[in-house]
């Protein structure tokens, strides 16, 4: 789920995660297909090569092994072609005293560039003392084909100047969808290939194909739902696994997204509630925030600001469901979020107008839209309807206007783009718990609106040599932000059955911003 969220039309997607080796980002080219001969289904392989160039260089790929998983793009369909996923293994900062067993991540999205997060897991340490391999999943940046649709990019950049929930808005997606899916589709490009049952046997044949007995994996976001899918349907050779931020593979769904964003608001509230000058400033924040979500849903905004990264003003539409978005996207940080809502209801909107204009700059080509759709349409979607997340938003928010509710947080219009997109359905298959006793880190952060911290419970609860962690204070994608949450996993790694997790007790999250009366 989106740290890199879905489709952007909040500031979350360009958290999310830039040009490819072989076709540019915007091409979205596949490669020539490859058969493996009749009746046969391709094997899988390693093919050495350069590592990837992104825009801005990345200093750890400077001493990285590169190259090339060639896998069958849909295993079920022998003889069909092959797919090429770029993988780079990043050796330990501490070669002397390297484990013998790797680390491996898997990304969030799904989408997302998972060597664009290079950095993030290098300063938190994944390879303080393993090798760390990164593959970009298929469908990613820097594999072929690449799933990016240029189209949604662009109308993401507009949309910050559209009413979040109006039919306009959503006709304008949907043909930057359709556009998508017909090029990627007269490309030859097998989308309902693109799925988590295929993407986890894509980790399996890597293992194998580096040669590697056992590794650890390490996840967030969408990552977590496709590392219980891989520990489920291929458990050999892991040693442990670490999920940071859950989205479990039997919850994920669209009506799931409303109850991880009243938590995560809950939690903040509540957290304001507890710090004495915060609650002594802002005394009622849920029924400030309903207040500003219906009047804006009445009576839109529309302002010329400048983006937070600067240029000239664009035209913004700030409305409730706009408002509410910004929020769980964290556009505006936790710890401003207060502090912006007491300025939005004194006619200062510009915090939240802001963060909305920062949507308008895309880095165009960098998210694989194309696998976000597959996934979502096959997985999360089904068995659901467009009246099932709306009656799951009235019981979030109660009293909130239906406008804003029938949309799921992050994932606008999606069952509208679902029925554009056109992938089988595959809830049955994808929708199964995972047991077992691999040694298991699940690692939350109670301020994330995204993938509710409650929900690892059940996780933790299914996996029986788990650690359940909660990180206070701490949004989406705890380890990057949180320095404990750093120690915990290098302990995890060091002692998966015994992680010392004693920096978590009496954390508090950071002091509120106060804005003078």
């Amino acid at each position: 789920m989106p740290q890199h969220s879905i489709h952007a039309m909040t500031a979350a997607a360009a958290l999310v995660c830039l040009a490819a080796i072989g076709p540019t980002p915007s091409s979205a080219a596949s490669p020539p297909a490859r058969s493996a001969g009749p009746g046969a289904a391709a094997p899988s392989r390693f093919v050495p090569g350069p590592c990837p160039k992104p825009p801005e260089p990345i200093a750890a790929l400077s001493g990285a092994r590169c190259g090339f998983l060639e896998v069958p793009e849909n295993r079920s369909r022998p003889g069909g072609r092959t797919i090429k996923l770029a993988v780079a293994v990043i050796p330990a900062a501490t070669p002397a005293k390297a484990a013998q067993d790797p680390v491996v991540f898997m990304a969030g999205g799904p989408g997302a560039d998972a060597i664009d997060d290079i950095p993030f897991l290098v300063d938190s340490g994944l390879n303080k003392d393993r090798e760390l391999i990164i593959m970009a999943q298929r469908g990613n940046l820097y594999s072929q084909p690449n799933l990016a649709c240029p189209e949604v990019d662009r109308f993401n950049a507009q949309a910050v100047g559209l009413p979040y929930d109006a039919e306009p808005t959503e006709q304008r997606l949907l043909k930057a969808v359709k556009e998508c899916r017909g090029r990627l589709a007269a490309d030859g490009i097998d989308l309902s290939a693109y799925n988590t049952t295929e993407n986890a046997a894509d980790f399996a044949d890597l293992r194998k194909a580096l040669g590697i007995p056992r590794w650890n994996v390490y996840a967030y976001s969408y990552g977590t739902d496709l590392a219980l899918t891989y520990l489920r349907r291929h458990p050999g050779g892991i040693r442990a696994v670490a999920l940071d931020s859950l989205a479990p593979p039997q919850t994920a769904t669209l009506p799931w997204t409303w109850s991880s964003a009243q938590e995560g608001i809950r939690n903040i509230f509540e957290a304001c509630a507890a710090e004495p000058r915060c609650k002594d400033r802002y005394p009622d924040l849920p029924r400030m925030l309903t207040s500003q979500v219906r009047r804006l849903e009445a009576q839109p905004l529309t302002l010329n600001v400048p983006p937070p990264s600067g240029g000239k003003p664009v035209r913004v539409v700030l409305d409730g469901g706009a408002l509410l978005n910004l929020v769980v996207g964290n556009a505006v940080p936790a710890k401003d979020v207060p502090a912006a809502l007491e300025e939005l209801s004194q006619g200062r909107p510009e915090r939240f107008a802001q963060a909305r204009a920062a949507g308008s700059v895309q880095n165009v080509g960098a998210f694989a839209h194309g696998l976000t759709e597959s996934v979502a349409c096959s997985e999360w979607a089904p068995g659901y309807s467009e009246s099932d997340v709306l009656n799951a938003g009235r019981r979030a928010f109660p009293g909130w206007p239906d406008t804003v509710l029938a949309q799921p947080p992050q994932l606008p219009f999606q069952y509208a783009a679902c029925r554009v997109w056109n992938v089988p359905d595959r809830a049955s298959v994808q929708r199964v718990a995972t047991a077992g006793a691999v040694p298991a880190l699940v690692v939350s952060g109670t301020f994330d609106m995204k993938t509710g911290a409650s929900w690892a419970r059940d996780v933790a609860r299914d996996l029986s040599r788990s650690t359940d962690v909660q990180v206070p204070g701490i949004g989406h994608w705890v380890v990057p932000q949180s320095p404990c949450a750093q120690r915990v996993l290098a302990s995890f790694l060091a002692r998966p059955t015994a992680p010392d997790t004693g920096c978590v007790d009496g954390l508090e999250p950071k002091s509120f911003t106060i804005i003078p009366k």
